[in-house]
């Protein structure tokens, strides 16, 4: 697709985008800002195979679309679209079957639990932020755990919720059930195990920016959940806390994650 063609697509939802570079070699898809606003920036490193940009599907009263990027013999796809208050790009899972427009982009980044409590009470709008099988903040969605009962001990407060990088979503009240007990900070945001951080120096552990987290646990939330980028939440009860599945996909390398 020529650039002025997906120039055009992009502009039915009311975005921009701005391609850089030959289109060769691996894309790094961003969401910058100009005086204009927010766009779209795809650039590539100009050493490769050719690769070949399209639209699939645009949704304009959605203010979404589904791009198609081909490498070669590989594919990924990328839900773009308007969330809120500011653009965002998300990578399909290669797994995900049959995704061939926006509303099967936006089913296939529904963890499985989400697709089961959307199965059981039927809302009429499965996509909404909020309805009656969950509540979305951004990639993270709050599913009611109506009979869960915690220990006043074992509640968190002003509890961190992060995919590793970017500013984390804060849980004004959580619960974390056993999982890996790490150690995140820049270098190291997946974190690494407390055996691991013994072995470093004292120097190290007190100047690296270190936040001690816990990986693989389930977790749950319950009353107000802040981002800067989002609108607070409020959750009356207790709610399983699960992310969006783009973390599965291979392609997500060529996201630029800001959040």
């Amino acid at each position: 697709m020529e650039t002025r063609v997906l120039e055009r697509r992009f502009a039915e939802i009311g975005a921009r985008v701005k391609v850089e570079g030959p289109l060769r070699g691996s894309p790094r898809i961003d969401i910058r800002a100009d005086r204009r606003g927010e766009y779209f920036d795809i650039r590539f490193g100009g050493d490769g195979v050719g690769v070949e940009l399209s639209v699939v599907e645009t949704r304009p009263a959605d203010r979404h679309l589904l791009m198609l990027v081909r490498a070669g013999d590989e594919k990924s796809k990328f839900l773009c679209g308007f969330d809120e208050r500011h653009y965002f790009v998300a990578a399909i899972p290669e797994e995900a079957r049959g995704v061939s427009g926006v509303t099967a982009a936006k089913a296939a980044l529904q963890p499985e639990p989400v697709r089961e409590a959307v199965d059981r009470k039927r809302p009429k709008d499965r996509f909404r932020r909020r309805n009656s099988a969950f509540v979305r903040q951004g990639e993270w969605f709050f599913v009611p755990e109506p009979g869960l009962e915690v220990a006043k001990k074992d509640v968190l407060r002003n509890e961190p919720l992060s995919r590793g990088l970017g500013t984390p979503h804060v849980m004004e009240l959580a619960y974390r059930s056993v999982g890996t007990s790490v150690y995140v900070n820049r270098r190291h945001p997946w974190g690494i195990t407390e055996s691991r951080f013994r072995r470093l120096t004292d120097d190290q552990r007190r100047n690296g920016g270190w936040t001690h987290m816990v990986r693989g646990a389930d977790v749950f939330a319950k009353g107000a959940i802040r981002h800067p980028d989002h609108a607070t939440i409020e959750l009356a009860g207790w709610h399983r806390v699960l992310m969006n599945t783009e973390q599965r996909a291979r392609a997500m390398q060529h996201v630029v994650f800001l959040d």
